[in-house]
């Protein structure tokens, strides 16, 4: 599949500019994270960009409707299963058991709160942000309410490392390609 299909796929089903940044940038850092863990980032960059392809939409159907979604552009199994398995005991019952699966289920919520904390930040950025301010943001239950803190303790545990670690990568991953992706965004969003 070539990205062009998946970005196509992104678009038909959403037109949200929230929705549009929080895929690009879960397509990053899984591409980030297969990087430093020596896979193919093509494959985990498009899993990241599709993983909530069905969300907009169809939010009461999420990882359900994803199937049929994907079946548009002849997604391989590997990647509905990829896909649904980030909802795992929210939306879904397909676990991931690959680490592509456990990564993206581990940081679809994170990205979301990272993001969130950025823009209360003066400089509204990625680029300045120190994992203690992060810390305090994931402490604070009412700030990025919808990011849940479970689901992302559950993920750093199923990949076997310490919450920081995770906070400290997932930052760095996003840190690196945000402008990238506030052009792609922005160009995606017309």
């Amino acid at each position: 599949m070539k990205r062009e299909e998946a970005i196509q796929l992104l678009k038909k089903y959403n037109k949200e500019e929230f929705h549009i940044r929080h895929a690009l940038t879960v397509e990053k850092v899984m591409r980030h994270f297969a990087k430093k863990n020596g896979y193919e980032e093509d494959f985990w960059g498009l899993v990241g960009l599709l993983h909530d392809v069905d969300f907009e939409q169809y939010p009461d159907e999420h990882c359900k409707k994803a199937v049929e979604l994907l079946k548009e552009i002849n997604a391989s199994d590997e990647m509905i299963h990829a896909i649904c398995s980030h909802g795992y005991g929210i939306c879904s019952e397909i676990k991931p058991e690959h680490e592509m699966e456990k990564i993206l289920f581990a940081i679809d919520e994170l990205t979301g709160l990272i993001w969130a904390a950025a823009k209360m930040r003066p400089s509204q950025s990625t680029k300045d942000m120190e994992v203690s301010s992060l810390k305090k943001k994931f402490k604070d239950k009412k700030f990025a309410a919808g990011c849940s803190r479970e689901t992302i303790k559950q993920g750093a545990e199923q990949l076997g490392i310490e919450l920081n670690d995770l906070f400290e990568k997932t930052i760095l991953a996003m840190r690196e390609s945000e402008d990238e992706i506030n052009v792609e965004t922005e160009n995606l969003s017309k």
